[in-house]
């Protein structure tokens, strides 16, 4: 069983026991549940269940198991022929969630 969750404007696929990264969670503390509730698919086996835009009494329930810093990325701009370089980094907070019950 599986299902796609939108959470920090992005939607990721999930499954119970999966750690998963999303976008910062602020108001999660480490070692916390939270609750994910805009669920837009689910899918058991062959049948899936596809929400309008989400699936009414649906949600995730996740533990929150870090909150930390994503990989640094970075971002070098240049203007040919005018001697023009910088380079910069930037490094996003996220939050690491293990997925425990998918409630359908």
């Amino acid at each position: 069983m599986y299902a796609i969750v939108k959470t920090g404007g992005k939607q990721y696929r999930v499954e119970e026991g999966i750690n998963l990264v999303v976008e910062k969670l602020n108001e999660a503390e480490v070692g916390q549940e939270v609750v994910l509730d805009e669920v837009l698919l689910l899918a058991n086996g062959e049948k899936a269940t596809i929400g309008k835009p989400v699936i009414a009494g649906a949600n995730i329930v996740a533990k929150v198991i870090a909150q930390k810093r994503a990989p640094k990325i970075l971002v070098f701009k240049r203007k040919p022929k005018k001697g023009y370089k910088k380079l910069q980094g930037h490094r996003q907070y996220v939050t690491e969630l293990e997925v425990t019950k998918i409630n359908a």
